[in-house]
């Protein structure tokens, strides 16, 4: 994947490649569950972080971000799961779970820096 530096723009790609990666997942029970949940919240991380961008105060900015935080922990964890379990691609669940370690990484450190 090319190199993404602006944060809101990593995020829409993220929730784009969830979503592409899911395409791929075979139609059983489980791989839906899990593939509705990392679309949503892969998704809601994204729409969060651009909730936060139009906050007032840096209160504001750092309960929407900390939302961001959520989603992608979340995001990881389904991820994570349907690693365990080996189903889609093993390359591109890989570079999903790189990128939101990085993520979840820069949208905590933007916290941090509003304290």
């Amino acid at each position: 994947m090319e190199k993404i530096f602006n944060f809101e723009d990593r995020l829409v790609r993220f929730a784009g490649e969830c979503i592409f990666f899911t395409r791929q997942l075979e139609r059983l029970f489980e791989n839906e569950y899990y593939k509705n949940q990392l679309i949503r919240s892969s998704g809601s991380a994204s729409l969060n972080f651009g909730e936060a961008q139009g906050t007032i105060t840096d209160k504001d900015f750092i309960f929407k971000v900390s939302l961001v935080v959520k989603e992608l922990k979340e995001s990881r964890n389904s991820l994570k799961i349907l690693d365990y379990i080996k189903e889609g691609d093993s390359d591109k669940r890989s570079k999903l779970l790189i990128e939101v370690e990085q993520l979840v990484a820069i949208s905590s450190k933007m916290i941090i820096n509003k304290k």
